[in-house]
């Protein structure tokens, strides 16, 4: 989310996940073999699961590594670092096929090993944060839509690196796996009589059919379909979902809805970011103007500091944002929100490996003229400025050209037979090959 800041954090925090990855199997700790963690925990509460201060409870945490190390090849991340890190990904992708996906149907799920790991191991992870529209409470295994397009993200970038290097017949076949994905996904998790996509799928393979936020994560990944894109993001910024203050974390008309409650309706800002970024890559600009306006004006209410989450009341009911209680702040996931949401209303788009940087803002035109400097960029420092009419990237590598178009959410990958119409994910919010 702080790419557009610096890169590089993000790399050490892949080489940090990296060096803790799971290496053999230990039920208290849920560690696995290619697993990333969930937590680190230190001093008194260090052995709060499993005696150890790792925990690996998190089915998303690991495609996301794989996601985030795409994303970087695509600001410039030199051949080098990409190679030390690209065996830490083949384990996480060895896990997400065969550990991940427990009864072989394609899908990730979860189903925590003992009674003292976590009930709920998606990012809603409180013990009710999955539910069922009448309010039930979902039983696991389950397998979360979003993390289903963590996952296919992951494949297309697997894909990518392996095309990079010239290995045709792997590149082939994680584009394949990713497109298949993709098929099974639409198939399985739409509902179409509601007009979204379940929240996942419970253990009897039952569509878990909550209207939630999550969704939203899943155009931000390029898994959904086009002809069901403006569905979901009309449900987004619909009555049920958007407060005015942002998206709610579940529909107001569901059984488990309480304005008041961590995961079943509080509007946490990370989650509208990557709202935003999904609205934009599927070509939402005013719904993606509409949410980010909505958080960061609900920041200026706190003080320029968005918390963790704030309560869903209805803008309508309260001239401010109600706090929740005891939500963290600063927290790390809310700080980097505005800056996601920044980068992706100018849409831009870093394609390194392929010689070229996409810039085609949606900024509202009260946030300009626009300038940033110092962004990092293939191993350089570059400046974006926007105005009124027009846009431009000043300092970029003589090889590297601007494009002023946005992509396409799906993309072809043309593969030695393969046509598969997928599209890469991004851990900033763009569609880049």
């Amino acid at each position: 989310m702080l790419l557009l800041l610096d890169y590089r954090l993000a790399l050490g925090t892949l080489q940090a996940l990296a060096a803790d990855q799971g290496r053999r199997v230990n039920p208290l700790s849920e560690e696995q073999p290619g697993r990333i963690l969930h937590e680190m925990r230190f001093g008194r509460s260090s052995t709060v699961r499993g005696g150890s201060h790792v925990y690996y409870g998190s089915i998303d945490s690991t495609p996301l590594f794989v996601m985030l190390l795409g994303e970087l090849r695509r600001w410039g991340l030199s051949t080098s670092e990409v190679q030390a890190l690209l065996p830490a990904a083949d384990r996480a992708l060895e896990w997400m096929t065969a550990s991940g996906d427990r009864d072989g149907d394609g899908f990730l799920e979860y189903e925590r090993a003992t009674d003292r790991g976590l009930r709920n191991q998606g990012w809603k992870d409180s013990f009710d944060g999955v539910n069922f529209a009448d309010g039930r409470l979902a039983d696991a295994p389950i397998a979360l839509c979003e993390v289903q397009g963590y996952a296919y993200a992951a494949y297309v970038a697997r894909a990518h690196f392996a095309r990079d290097a010239g290995d045709m017949a792997l590149s082939e076949r994680w584009a394949q796996r990713a497109a298949d994905l993709k098929v099974a996904f639409n198939e399985k998790f739409w509902l179409p009589d509601r007009g979204w996509y379940a929240i996942g799928l419970d253990r009897d393979k039952r569509p878990i059919d909550a209207l939630a936020s999550n969704m939203a994560h899943c155009l931000w990944t390029g898994i959904v379909d086009e002809d069901k894109a403006a569905d979901v993001a009309a449900h987004l910024v619909g009555p049920d979902l958007f407060s005015g203050w942002g998206i709610r974390t579940l529909g107001r008309s569901m059984g488990a809805f309480n304005p008041m409650s961590y995961h079943n309706g509080s509007v946490w800002p990370h989650d509208n970011a990557i709202a935003v970024a999904g609205l934009v890559r599927y070509g939402f600009t005013a719904e993606a103007q509409l949410v980010a306006s909505a958080i960061l004006e609900a920041a200026d209410h706190f003080g320029g500091r968005l918390p963790e989450l704030f309560c869903g009341f209805d803008r309508a009911d309260f001239d401010l944002p109600v706090p929740y209680p005891t939500s963290g702040s600063p927290q790390a996931w809310a700080a980097a929100a505005p800056i996601l949401m920044l980068r992706s209303l100018l849409q831009f788009d870093p394609g390194i490996s392929r010689g070229d940087v996409r810039l085609t803002p949606v900024l509202p035109a009260k946030y300009l003229p626009f300038r940033l400097d110092n962004v990092g960029l293939a191993g350089t420092r570059v400046a974006i400025e926007v105005t009124t009419s027009t846009s431009s990237i000043e300092g970029l590598p003589e090889d590297v050209t601007t494009i002023h178009e946005p992509r396409s959410p799906g993309i072809a990958i043309q593969l030695d037979g393969v046509a598969s119409r997928t599209a890469t994910a991004t851990a900033g919010g763009m569609s880049t090959t």
